[in-house]
Formats: C-alpha cells, sequence, structure tokens
C-alpha cells in the first residue's frame, strides 16, 4: 500500500508543476484574467462579531499566508506581464494578500466578497464577476483576490490558498486556461 502511496505522488507533483509552468506560461503573454484565493490564514471561520471595516474582527493572513503572499508578488514579477489591475473583496485576508502581493493598493470589488446566502443575491454577485471579467481587454493582467467558494461557484474548481485559476470567459460560464500554485 506505501508503494502505491508513493507512485502516485510520484504521479501527481510532476502533473502540478507542470501545471504550474503552464499557467506561467499564459501569464507572460499578458491579457489573462486571474482569479487567486486569497494566502493562508489562521481560522476557518469568521468569528460571530465580524465586521468587514474591522480586520480585528475577522480571519486574518497567518504568519505563513503573509509570507506566501510575498512569494506570489516576488513571481509575479519574475515571470508573468505586469499586473494592470488588481481587483479584491474587501475582506482583510483578500485586501492584505493583494496589498502585499503586488505592492499596491487594490481596489475594493464587493462582488468579490463572500457569497451572500441568498439566491438572488448570489447571482447578481456572480454576475458581477463576469461582467467585470468579461469587460478585460487590457494587454496586461488583471487578478482578482477572491475566496475558495467564489471560485468553486465560477469555475467548479477547489484552489489551495494563495492558488491562482487563470480564466477566460466562454458563454455564460468560464474557461479555465491554467493554475499556478504558490
Amino acid at each position: 500500500m506505501l508503494r502505491f502511496v508513493l507512485a502516485l505522488l510520484l504521479l501527481v507533483v510532476p502533473a502540478a508543476a507542470h501545471a504550474t509552468e503552464a499557467g506561467w506560461a499564459l501569464l507572460r503573454d499578458g491579457g489573462h484574467v486571474v482569479l487567486l484565493r486569497h494566502a493562508m490564514v489562521t481560522g476557518t471561520t469568521d468569528p460571530a462579531n465580524f465586521d468587514i471595516e474591522k480586520c480585528a474582527t475577522q480571519v486574518n493572513l497567518s504568519t505563513r499566508g503573509k509570507q506566501q503572499a510575498r512569494k506570489i508578488g516576488a513571481l509575479f514579477g519574475a515571470r508573468a506581464a505586469p499586473i494592470e489591475r488588481v481587483l479584491s473583496s474587501r475582506y482583510c485576508r483578500c485586501m492584505d494578500t493583494a496589498r502585499i502581493a503586488f505592492e499596491s493598493d487594490a481596489e475594493p470589488f464587493p462582488p468579490l466578497d463572500l457569497l451572500k446566502t441568498e439566491a438572488g443575491e448570489k447571482a447578481a454577485q456572480l454576475a458581477a464577476v463576469m461582467d467585470e471579467i468579461r469587460g478585460y481587454s487590457g494587454s496586461d493582467n488583471l487578478v482578482m483576490v477572491t475566496h475558495l467558494e467564489n471560485i468553486m461557484a465560477l469555475t467548479g474548481i477547489s484552489p489551495r490558498e494563495g492558488e491562482a485559476v487563470i480564466v477566460e470567459p466562454q458563454g455564460d460560464s468560464l474557461r479555465v486556461l491554467g493554475r499556478v500554485t504558490f
């Protein structure tokens, strides 16, 4: 059994590395939209006293998450076309990921906040993100920092903390072009 697990790991690791290299190749060309899940955090859910205006009431980046955000920024700087814009969920963990990684002020974009539970509000949020993606036509890259649930709803993919998913519009949905893990 142990040999089977080790053999499986030997197959998966190179595949992930290959996927990451393919993702970087896309980002070097520019003109792409990147859905970036925020970097590693200190907990799993926001406390009952959550206030979007107060970071002390939210789950925030861990020390490791801040290091991961710096690594994301360094690798984007070294391996990708310039970043034209950074849009972010208003949650501190997303804004901090954007600020640390890209050393700039991210534009708060409420549709990237955690998805609403009411179906109509959730649909409106996703539609606003899709409109932003469809409207993007820059020659550099657009980064949208958001949450696991949002990326899953838009792409069907469950990215790791700090993982980038490169997308393009395809009809009423998104086509995943590549992924980059950090």
